[in-house]
């Protein structure tokens, strides 16, 4: 049981840990940032219902490792939108741009969103001098985790 309550508290950790960085380093999230949260909302919910759903246990922490894995596969995406190997899905992460050739002041205007967003191919580095971006740093967390926890979970301690 203490495995499942360890891995709810790291999965917590992760978007809490995105949303304060925010407030205090002054970051703004793209939308696939904000995507790769709710998977790891949706596991702690997952991890602490197992700890008081006993004859689910092992589905409920099986579907919190997936969900830890669903963030990271939002997070490689993320990656490769970053590293330019592929578009982003969402429309919402693209920077503006002018449709044909009127390239006039007011038409720019016109073209911005209604409120700023930050392109999800503009790589945010939390750690200066360190070439990992909060998504890349993001995958590794979650493939970390979902390791964690697909090590931890499997033993008796889940099953008793």
């Amino acid at each position: 049981m203490f495995a499942l309550i360890r891995i709810a508290l790291l999965a917590a950790a992760a978007p809490a840990f995105a949303w304060s960085s925010e407030g205090l380093f002054g970051l703004a999230p793209c939308a696939l940032c904000l995507w790769q949260r709710w998977p790891y909302w949706a596991a702690a919910a997952l991890a602490l219902a197992a700890v008081f759903l006993k004859p689910a246990r092992r589905l409920l922490g099986g579907l919190a490792v997936l969900a830890i894995l669903s963030s990271a596969t939002l997070a490689g995406l993320h990656v490769g939108v970053e590293q330019g190997w592929w578009p982003s899905p969402l429309p919402g992460c693209r920077a503006p741009v002018l449709a044909g050739g009127d390239a006039s002041l007011d038409a720019m205007l016109r073209a911005l969103p209604a409120a700023p967003n930050k392109p999800c191919d503009a790589p945010t580095y939390l750690i200066p001098g360190l070439p990992l971006s909060m998504a890349a740093m993001n995958l590794m967390y979650a493939l970390g985790l979902a390791g964690l926890a697909s090590v931890t979970l499997p033993r008796k301690e889940i099953v008793a």
